[in-house]
Order: C-alpha cells, then sequence, then structure tokens
C-alpha cells in the first residue's frame, strides 16, 4: 500500500513512514494511492464482532508490510483496552430513525482517542523496531493535544510539544494537557486562535533543517493514520443499523475536516452511505463553500463549541485532492492562492463532485443552547455543544435513511456551556475526579516560529 501527496511533488510512501512523516514535504498531505474495497459479504461479516476485530479488518489492507498481522492486532487490543464503554462505539436512539454514535468514552473522554491511542501503540512498535526517536508536535483546538499527550506520556523513544490556544479551550480540555507530570510532554499556550497554532506546526514542518534536526512528526489529523482509525466507527455503527443491506447517513460536526473525510473513506471502502452532512457551528467556512464555491476565511469567532473555531481546515486539501481527479498540481495552485489572499473559488466541476458527497448545515450559538436543552427534554440525552450542532444539522436531514449524529465530545468536557443550557453541570467521570486538583504544568508562547523552535530544541531530550 503506497501513499502520495495531496500536491503531487513529495516522495510515495509506505504506510509506516506515511505514518511517522505526517505532513509531506511538499505542504501536502498524504493519503493512499488506491483506496482498498470490502465486498459486501465482508461488510455484513463485521456484525456481531468486537470493535476491535472490526478495526483489524477494516484498517488491516491499508497497513501493507508496514506491521505483522500480530504486532497490528496487538496494537489494537492495546489502544482499546483504557476506554469505559465494552462497545467502544455503542449506539443511541435519540429519535425515530435519528441515532447518536457515543465517540467519548476514551481516556480523554472525546473522539480523538479512537486514532490517538491506536498511534501511540503504532509509533512505539516502529521507533522500537527501527531504534529511533522522534519530536511530535502537534497543535490543537481543544481535544487533540490532550488525547495526545494521554497516547505519548512517558515513552522513551517521544517527545510531545502541544500547541494550543491561550484561553480558548475550556478549562477540562486544558487541565487535561497541563496536568499529566510525565517529563516528556510539553503544554504549549499560544498567544493566537487555532489556526495559529496549525500555521506554526505547518511552517515547523516546511523548515526541513529543524525538522531533520529534531526528528519532527506529526499527530495532527494531517496524520493518515488518524484518518484511517477514525473510518472503523463508520462501519460497526452502520452494520448495526443494517448495512450492507441498508442505507445510512452520518451528521459530523465539523472543524478540521478529518473526522468527516474518514467517512468518506469508508463510502468509497463500499459502505453504503447515503448522505455525509458537515455540522458546522458560526465559524462556517465549509457550510459556505459549499453553498457559494468560495472558500473565504473570515476571521475566527469563539465559541461555546470552541473545537471547531477553525477557519482552515486542513483535512480538506484531501477532499479537494479527489475533487480535482487527484491533479496535485491543482491542489497546489489553490492552497497557495488562499496563503496568498486568504481564499480561493473551487472550480464548478470540484464543486459539483464535493457537493455529491457531501451536505451542509450552520448552528449559531442559540441553536446550539436550545438543543442541548431540547435534546434532555425530549431525549434524556446530556450532549456537549459539539455534537448539539451536529444534532441540529442532523434534524433539517432526517428521512426514511436512518441518520447517525456522531457524539464527538462528553459533556463533561464544557461544563459551563452545558449548565447555561440547562441548568445541569455535567460531572467528571471517577477517574477523572480530581482534575481540578493536580497541578498544572504549562508555558506561554508567543505566535512566533523561532521562539517556538527554540523552546522545542532546548526542551527535548537529547
Amino acid at each position: 500500500m503506497n501513499y502520495v501527496s495531496t500536491r503531487g511533488q513529495a516522495p510515495v510512501l509506505g504506510f509506516g513512514e506515511a505514518m511517522l512523516t505526517g505532513l509531506a514535504r511538499d505542504g501536502g498531505l498524504y493519503v493512499p494511492q488506491d483506496i482498498p474495497t470490502l465486498t459486501t459479504d465482508q461488510i455484513a461479516g463485521l456484525a456481531g464482532s468486537s470493535y476491535e476485530e472490526a478495526a483489524f479488518r477494516i484498517m488491516r489492507p491499508f497497513v501493507g508490510d508496514a506491521f505483522t498481522d500480530d504486532e497490528f492486532r496487538a496494537a489494537i487490543d492495546r489502544a482499546y483496552q483504557g476506554f469505559g464503554h465494552a462497545a467502544r462505539a455503542p449506539l443511541k436512539q435519540l429519535a425515530p430513525n435519528h441515532f447518536l454514535l457515543e465517540l467519548f468514552h476514551g481516556p480523554t473522554l472525546a473522539f480523538k482517542d479512537f486514532a490517538m491511542q491506536l498511534i501511540g501503540q503504532l509509533f512505539q512498535i516502529a521507533l522500537a523496531r527501527d531504534g529511533r526517536r522522534v519530536t511530535i508536535v502537534g497543535a490543537t483546538s481543544g481535544d487533540t493535544g490532550s488525547a495526545a499527550i494521554e497516547a505519548f506520556r512517558g515513552l522513551s523513544n517521544v517527545d510531545v510539544f502541544i500547541l494550543f490556544p491561550h484561553g480558548r479551550v475550556s478549562d477540562v480540555q486544558r487541565r487535561q494537557m497541563t496536568t499529566p507530570s510525565e517529563a516528556n510532554v510539553h503544554a504549549l499556550a499560544l498567544d493566537g486562535d487555532f489556526d495559529d497554532c496549525q500555521s506554526r506546526l505547518k511552517d515547523m514542518f516546511n523548515d526541513f533543517s529543524f525538522r531533520d534536526e529534531v526528528g519532527l512528526a506529526g499527530v495532527n489529523s494531517i496524520n493518515w493514520a488518524r484518518v484511517l482509525a477514525q473510518v472503523v466507527y463508520y462501519f460497526t455503527a452502520a452494520v448495526s443499523l443494517g448495512a450492507p443491506h441498508r442505507k445510512v447517513s452520518f451528521t459530523v460536526p465539523t472543524g478540521n475536516f478529518g473526522d468527516i473525510f474518514a467517512g468518506d473513506i469508508a463510502r468509497r471502502m463500499g459502505l453504503p452511505i447515503d448522505k455525509l452532512v458537515i455540522a458546522a457551528n458560526q465559524n462556517d467556512i465549509l457550510d459556505r463553500c459549499l453553498r457559494s464555491g468560495r472558500y473565504q476565511m473570515d476571521g475566527v469567532k469563539p465559541s461555546i463549541s470552541p473545537s471547531m473555531d477553525i477557519q482552515i481546515s486542513s483535512n480538506f486539501e484531501r477532499a479537494l485532492f479527489d475533487a480535482y481527479g487527484r491533479d496535485g498540481a491543482a491542489v497546489a495552485r489553490v492552497m497557495e492562492e488562499m496563503k496568498a489572499t486568504g481564499g480561493f473559488t473551487v472550480s464548478q466541476g470540484a464543486l459539483q463532485s464535493l457537493r455529491e458527497i457531501f451536505a451542509s448545515g450552520r448552528v449559531s450559538e442559540e441553536e446550539t443552547r436550545a438543543t442541548i436543552a431540547a435534546t434532555l427534554a425530549q431525549s434524556a440525552e446530556l450532549l456537549c455543544p459539539h455534537s448539539a450542532v451536529g444534532v441540529k444539522v442532523a434534524n433539517s436531514h432526517l428521512g426514511t435513511v436512518p441518520m447517525v449524529t456522531l457524539a464527538t465530545a462528553h459533556p463533561a468536557k464544557f461544563p459551563d456551556a452545558v449548565e447555561a443550557a440547562t441548568g445541569l453541570r455535567p460531572g467528571l467521570p471517577p477517574r477523572m475526579a480530581d482534575l481540578f486538583e493536580r497541578p498544572e504544568r504549562v508555558t506561554r508562547v508567543p505566535n512566533d516560529l523561532s521562539a517556538l523552535e527554540t523552546l522545542i530544541r532546548e526542551r527535548r531530550a537529547l
């Protein structure tokens, strides 16, 4: 299995190197050269299997010879041992033909755990086998950072530096990043928004001398292995609702586009998906793009669903690559235009291709609060603000096909917003009950590439 860059100028890599590399050296993102497909019988055969077994069968074709079957199975088993629900990603019914896919039973209470826990296991195998050490740098709007720290804390061959926007994550999200005591993890509060964090991350990857000096590796959703791990729960949810003999639709609260792009990969693998619906908060660049054909940055507006406060949706580049007929040069041109002008116009053919796959909707702050309250009253389900954005948009797309809304985080990660909407303050699970008593360890950093690189050089283990 080979992987190519969305901009067409980087070396073709196998799964292992694509995973460890993260961002391609031409600035693009790695995608499979070909998408493996599953037969109807293979999809139907997932029914009744454990989540771990389904994960092995779905992901194995993408891995190639990077890991043996025994290594890959063991990594999957270890990755999901710490989840608080035996089903890993259970379905709950909200209303007739509307279901909630709970993706918050992992160690940091967010969907990012499904990918990050597995990546941690795979990195450990690959680095130990090759005798390598890497420096992982990640940018987070709230959940990726804590999931990465949880996955890599204490590992002997990895240093982890996580950039998060100062003052723009919830208290729970921040403390999940700043309270681990292991010396190999570093929480960095950057003066700026998430797009600034993500831009400095990409700048580091594009500074090749620094990248090679510190052995830079990325675990943001720019990393293909992150997307791949998220493909699994689309299959398990759909099969539970009758696939492959019945179509299923999904609505996904979307910021950086990685989670919903995983749904598109599932569709291309043969899963009968009817609709993939992008649910955006007031930072609605993807919804505006699908409606108008113009991807135009408009500034990030802080919201009660902060993990979606994004204007540069990195994984959208992967969707554009397919929409432009896998023309890397065309993708490189529009990405350069965005860098220079803050936006670009999607060609008519590419826009039509995107609209054939994705629908979208936008939710205001008031609608988010109202949806949290209404869902509690009508279905006895307490939603986090991101999941509420998904439920609100999904309600506009319900029909005869079952709709699954992805519940991306536990409501206790955003207690202030949930309490304001319902009067109820969600409590943390027992294993996190002392989170606000743990000492914090964090460094505030300027939005400056040189300062960041100097700090990382000084603090990484030599």
